[in-house]
């Protein structure tokens, strides 16, 4: 067995170079600034009298819709008067406000001295407003509303989110008080809600009238239907009998937890680690009813679980904790799942110190095609940075309708429609705090083409480690990769067939095989299929690497996961034939060669923060003259970064902050810091190049909450800079945006990890040599 050794600190060097500020470049005059203030008065007008028809507030001020050019600061709604309030920024060019009747008044008068060609201040702001509209029926329609439409039975469930109202919690509390006094007055049930400092959720029982009333109320934000969790059930697969004993893990073994439909803590291959399995779902207990999460806890257990069925060893090495939030049927009716997974989550982090957390459903009713994220986003993203935990959640699948191909266009079409609307990722995995997971396909044969290899009647959609044919993908806010990880969880075939053409899917085959909750009639082990499967495999690797590293946060932990993410060829294929599909794949699978520890081959270096805003840090990287040395073989360099910034669903960049890395090469550490040194010229600054042959790059990587690139190499010749005595340094860079610094630590906190690995050169020494590298070097280099 090849001998493994503990990671390497990765120490930074001392000087903290202050960040130089971005530039503003202030909108253009309008060719003619005369009839753009004639427009804009004249859409203010019709705004007023559409905005009139709103129903209910808390106070008397109307509510409007500003478009604006791309980079407008909200804020900056307040230079036309001090009596707008910003709201909301619905995307980038969409700002929502209050506006009080003199604030309309004063808006209309410098409109018209613009419109008589007299000039105004704060013009600048003006020229940024290209429209003003009130906040319409339409605007306030969920994805699924607009899509479905309002059921036809006499009373139905809706749920409703308020404006967030951040910025002033009275006013929160004065809107939430006024809301619910209307809904009595209007005779409408309400059934349960969510009240957080970011987040105002209702779910109500209403008639189409009420409906309509609710679409016109002025304090609310999105109307939607309730979620639908789209879970497929499993096959039960034959089971093996005279299973050997499983042994207890031991005491002091990280736990997970996986947040489901409940846990057959009887299962004779979870019973031995089974920790705790509560109910936060009111009047119903911590049994599983439905099997989804027995199916779940499996994988979440024991990760590969093929893997170890095949080898005929299961060895616990987690403890494994339950929280039931879902019933019989795998839903969610007696209130908001935000509320339960909270309370569940509060549970078990305060009782056992959990701190992985498990999430395989979706709501296929809230697509993410961009603008704000929904509650249950948020809700995550708020308890990651609160409580320092991880979640892993699945990416979401894709429910046959009449957006899904037709027939032979199921196999034809592969992959091309998983870039399309209907596959975006879905509710709550655009939250960036958390790891999301996507789908590959694992096998090709179903049961049937097994039996019969000659009979082609069955084929197989997708290849092993492609991306499953149900999985969805997408970018999360401001362009953030996500999926950040993929791993197996099924495939489907088509069945050709002529009369017959149909998916075949859990039935075929092609799915997971994990724990049935259904044990005691003798089957073991059933089969499932979704992204649900994906995720709880993650979640076992992230506990796992507690097991060496139990002081870590959750930073560390995505930051590892995603650093040790290799991109499977059959994937890397389609990713070369057309990049759009690293929306589907992010970063890759995770590999375990030396997730947990370094190899001779293979060494990673760990570092982590606090860093200031508006700062850089830097570290340089240990590079043994063996790794760059001549001869044709793959060499990586791999890094990654993690921070869990605090969120605003009002606004389109959602992070508070931005921290981020570059690796980049210079003579030394004098003139890497000069390079990032608040001094140097704009175009010098933006054009400090990275280390060709990045995989992801930095734009695309900068954009999410966990990023990681490779740089790859198949050799260094003569001209190569870091054999020409160039060092290799990674900076880390914070920039809080304006609007984020007042919820921002003074000190916010990151992990980093780099990576560098030889592994075709089995008599690699670079373990050995960057820890004789390290301890050579001055025992103090930062500054305290």
């Amino acid at each position: 067995m090849e001998e493994t050794f503990p990671h390497l600190p990765l120490q930074r060097e001392a000087p903290v170079n202050e960040k130089r500020p971005g530039t503003y470049f202030p909108p253009k005059e309008p060719k003619d600034s005369r009839g753009h203030g004639k427009g804009l008065l004249q859409k203010l007008t019709n705004a007023k009298e559409e905005a009139a028809g709103d129903l209910g507030g808390f106070d008397d001020r109307k509510l409007f819709r500003f478009s604006v050019q791309k980079g407008f600061n909200p804020d900056d709604l307040r230079k036309i008067s001090t009596e707008i309030e910003f709201v909301s920024q619905e995307d980038e060019t969409v700002v929502i406000g209050f506006a009080s009747d003199a604030a309309l008044a004063q808006f209309e008068s410098r409109l018209a001295t613009m419109a008589e060609g007299d000039g105004v201040t704060n013009k600048q702001v003006i020229y940024a407003l290209q429209s003003i509209d009130a906040w319409s029926m339409e605007d306030r329609k969920g994805w699924a509303l607009r899509k479905h439409g309002l059921p036809e039975t006499d009373e139905f469930l809706l749920d409703i989110e308020l404006w967030p109202l951040e910025d002033n919690h009275q006013e929160r509390d004065q809107e939430w008080t006024a809301f619910k006094q209307w809904l009595v007055e209007k005779g409408i049930e309400k059934k349960d809600h969510v009240k957080q400092p970011g987040l105002t959720l209702c779910r109500v029982v209403c008639d189409s009238n009420q409906a309509d009333q609710l679409l016109r109320h002025r304090d609310v934000r999105s109307v939607d239907l309730p979620p639908s969790f789209a879970l497929e059930r499993s096959l039960i697969f034959k089971g093996i009998q005279n299973f050997p004993e499983i042994p207890n893990p031991e005491e002091d073994a990280p736990g997970i937890v996986v947040l489901d439909s409940g846990l057959a803590t009887g299962h004779p291959l979870l019973k031995t680690a089974v920790g705790d399995a509560q109910s936060f779902l009111p009047g119903e207990g911590g049994h599983d009813e439905h099997g989804h999460g027995t199916h779940v806890g499996g994988l979440a257990l024991y990760g590969d679980f093929e893997h170890s069925l095949r080898d005929g060893a299961f060895i616990p090495t987690l403890r494994l904790f339950s929280g039931r939030i879902l019933d019989k049927d795998n839903e969610n009716t007696t209130g908001f799942v935000e509320n339960h997974i909270e309370e569940a989550v509060r549970y078990f982090t305060t009782e056992y110190n959990c701190r992985v957390f498990n999430l395989s459903f979706g709501d296929a009713n809230k697509p993410y095609l961009g603008a704000h994220l929904k509650g249950l986003s948020v809700t995550l993203d708020n308890l990651s940075r609160e409580l320092g935990i991880l979640f892993v959640v699945s990416a979401g699948n894709h429910r046959i309708n009449d957006d899904s191909p037709d027939g032979l266009a199921w196999r034809d079409n592969y992959p091309d429609y998983l870039l399309e609307e209907a596959w975006k990722i879905i509710e709550p995995a655009p939250a960036l705090n958390v790891l999301t997971v996507g789908s590959l396909a694992r096998h090709n044969q179903t049961y049937s083409s097994q039996r019969n290899p000659m009979d082609p009647a069955e084929v197989p959609i997708a290849q092993p480690n492609q991306p499953s044919p149900f999985t969805r993908g997408g970018h999360s806010v401001d362009g953030a990769i996500k999926p950040e990880l993929v791993a197996h969880g099924g495939n489907w075939a088509l069945n050709t067939l002529p009369r017959r053409a149909a998916i075949l899917g859990v039935t075929a085959g092609l799915g997971v095989v994990s724990t049935n909750l259904k044990f005691a009639g003798g089957n073991l082990f059933s089969v499932d299929i979704g992204t649900s499967m994906a995720a709880p495999q993650v979640a076992h690797l992230a506990a796992s690497v507690l097991r060496e590293h139990p002081d870590v946060g959750a930073d560390f932990l995505r930051a590892m996961l995603c650093m040790n993410a290799v991109m499977p060829k059959a994937s890397q294929d389609l990713i070369d034939q057309n990049k759009a599909f690293r929306a589907i794949c992010g970063y890759g699978q995770v590999s375990e060669a030396s997730l947990h520890r370094s190899l001779e081959n293979a060494v990673t270096l760990m570092a982590s923060g606090p860093i200031e805003n508006k700062r850089h840090h830097f570290y340089e990287i240990p590079v043994p003259d063996e790794f760059i040395s001549r001869g044709k073989r793959l060499r990586e360099v791999a890094v990654a970064l993690a921070y869990t910034p605090p969120v605003r669903s009002t606004r389109i960049k959602y992070r508070a902050t931005r921290i981020d890395f570059r690796l980049v090469t210079a003579s030394d550490l004098d003139h890497i810091t000069t390079m990032f040194n608040k001094a140097t010229e704009k175009d010098d600054y933006e054009n400090i190049p990275e280390l060709k042959g990045s995989t992801i790059g930095q734009q695309a990587r900068s954009k999410g909450t966990v990023q990681a690139d490779f740089w790859r190499f198949r050799q260094f010749n003569s001209k190569s800079k870091l054999r020409k005595n160039q060092k290799l340094f990674v900076v880390v860079t914070r920039n809080d945006f304006p609007w984020g610094e007042s919820l921002c630590d003074s000190e916010e906190e990151y992990a980093l990890v780099v990576s560098l690995r030889d592994r075709e050169n089995e008599k690699a020494r670079l373990y050995s040599q960057i820890k004789a590298q390290i301890e050579t070097r001055l025992p103090v280099r930062v500054k305290v």
